[in-house]
């Protein structure tokens, strides 16, 4: 049985809009603003690791569309080219009720039943199904109680405003803390398993 992987990057007030400065947010570009050096490099190693020890990565359309630029445009390599290869060959799921398919090599669109989709995915993947960025499939996978694991990535820095990732939820979502450890010398990775029942 799979087991559904939110991995995401958040500023210390829980802010996950716009980390690259991409999308026209006012504050946006936080990440690069408030990491380089060790903590880039350390960050990456993480990045790298964890999507190698994945199965699958599951989408939304906004960041499936983002990643696939990322690598056709190779902008995405300086990760690292393992982390590159990996994220090409992975098997990969885009929900999305407006794409009919995608050019990027190993992707499969979700898009009729999303929701059963999911669950029968996460019945036949055997391992990590990782889940990157994808906002609004997030606030569904946590609402439906689809989600097992949240991988919060915690940067030192304050923006008092914007998208955050707990904006809107049905009801009240226990979580159990099952590691935390600093990445470089600024970051802080915290990992969550969502408790069910």
């Amino acid at each position: 049985m799979g087991k559904i992987v939110i991995s995401t990057n958040a500023t210390l007030d829980g802010v996950v809009q716009d980390p690259d400065g991409q999308e026209g947010f006012e504050l946006g570009g936080w990440f690069h603003q408030f990491v380089g050096g060790k903590d880039l490099e350390d960050w990456a190693a993480n990045e790298t690791e964890e999507l190698l020890g994945a199965q699958a990565l599951l989408l939304g359309r906004r960041s499936g569309e983002w990643f696939e630029s990322r690598m056709r445009d190779g902008a995405e390599v300086r990760v690292s080219r393992e982390w590159a290869d990996r994220m090409n060959s992975i098997p990969k799921y885009v929900v999305s009720s407006t794409l009919e398919h995608s050019q990027w090599c190993n992707t499969t669109v979700l898009n009729s039943a999303a929701v059963k989709e999911i669950s029968e995915l996460r019945r036949t993947v055997d391992g990590e199904i990782l889940v990157y960025g994808s906002y609004q499939l997030v606030r569904t996978l946590i609402a439906q109680n689809l989600a097992d694991e949240l991988r919060l990535v915690v940067f030192p820095v304050v923006l008092g405003t914007g998208l955050r990732l707990f904006d809107e939820t049905s009801d009240k979502k226990p979580l159990h803390l099952v590691d935390t450890r600093k990445i470089g010398d600024g970051l802080m990775l915290n990992t969550y398993e969502f408790v069910q029942g």
